[in-house]
């Protein structure tokens, strides 16, 4: 089956019984040359010779099939229980590849997703951030095996928010926590045309590299870092010294400020904050 041809995706969805899932976000890609460029973007070659990529939700198997034509060893999580059955064999049961039946959210947190160089995913809708953001938060837990480079496919609005930086109006929480240990960038957007089922609205792919700037950070700095930006964030229309007041004199409001300011402010609060709230 040519999983970038609609027609015959269809027809497997037909045959199969198989009826895409709006609440798992399931929109599955049918473009080759957006395949292709999220491929390009991972730059699986600088891993050396057959490296370990993460997938999350791989649906159909479009991207699996795109990363294992690279030479790449899969493992690819997958919640819908149908779809996981079935991905191996629909692929020709290839040596490289390892479909691992779970909630991404649970494999994550159960450090499933420890380990690997690598994740490449088209993420679903619904979870996405979510997902994107605990796998990052287990460098506050210690854990040195995150992805070094991290290539996903999610909506436009959600790219924009990860690599807004400060004083834009998209500047956000998602931003200012996945900027604390990556570099991100927009690779290119991609039309809702090139998903069946076809959603409301674009996506984009987007990078995210480790620039281990910030790995000498301990636990507790890292604690005062989520926790002032996220109460910040909360209340993000009010200056710093009203929402911190006696503490903070700033007139600034939490967008405006760099990671580096937020480091700075974490570092001098981090006695207060002893555990990963």
């Amino acid at each position: 089956m040519n999983l970038t041809s609609p027609s015959q995706v269809k027809d497997w969805c037909i045959k199969n019984g198989f009826h895409p899932n709006k609440v798992l976000g399931q929109n599955f890609l049918i473009d080759k040359n957006v395949l292709d460029a999220i491929v390009d973007a991972a730059g699986l070659e600088t891993f050396g010779a057959s490296p370990r990529v993460l997938e999350v939700g791989p649906g159909l198997g479009v991207l699996t099939e795109g990363l294992l034509d690279r030479g790449a060893q899969v493992v690819a999580i997958e919640k819908d229980p149908v779809l996981a059955e079935r991905l191996a064999a629909s692929l020709g049961n290839p040596a490289g590849l390892e479909v691992v039946a779970a909630d991404a959210l649970d494999a994550v947190k159960d450090g499933r997703c420890d380990g690997f160089p690598v994740m490449v995913s088209n993420l679903p809708y619904q979870a996405g951030t979510r997902i994107l953001l605990e796998l990052i938060r287990r460098i506050d837990l210690g854990v040195s095996a995150v992805p070094e480079t991290i290539v996903v496919l999610v909506q436009t609005e959600v790219a924009d928010r990860l690599a807004a930086g400060p004083g834009t109006k998209t500047r956000g929480l998602a931003g200012v926590w996945a900027q604390l240990d990556y570099d991100v960038s927009i690779v290119r957007k991609v039309s809702a045309a090139c998903f069946w089922p076809r959603p409301e609205i674009g996506s984009t792919v987007v990078r995210l590299v480790r620039h281990h700037a910030n790995d000498a950070m301990d636990a507790s700095a890292r604690a005062a870092f989520r926790a002032l930006s996220k109460q910040a964030f909360e209340h993000r229309r009010k200056q710093l010294g009203s929402i911190f007041k006696g503490r903070i004199d700033s007139t600034a409001r939490a967008e405006e400020l760099s990671n580096s300011d937020w480091i700075s402010l974490a570092n001098a609060w981090s006695k207060e904050y002893t555990s990963i709230s």
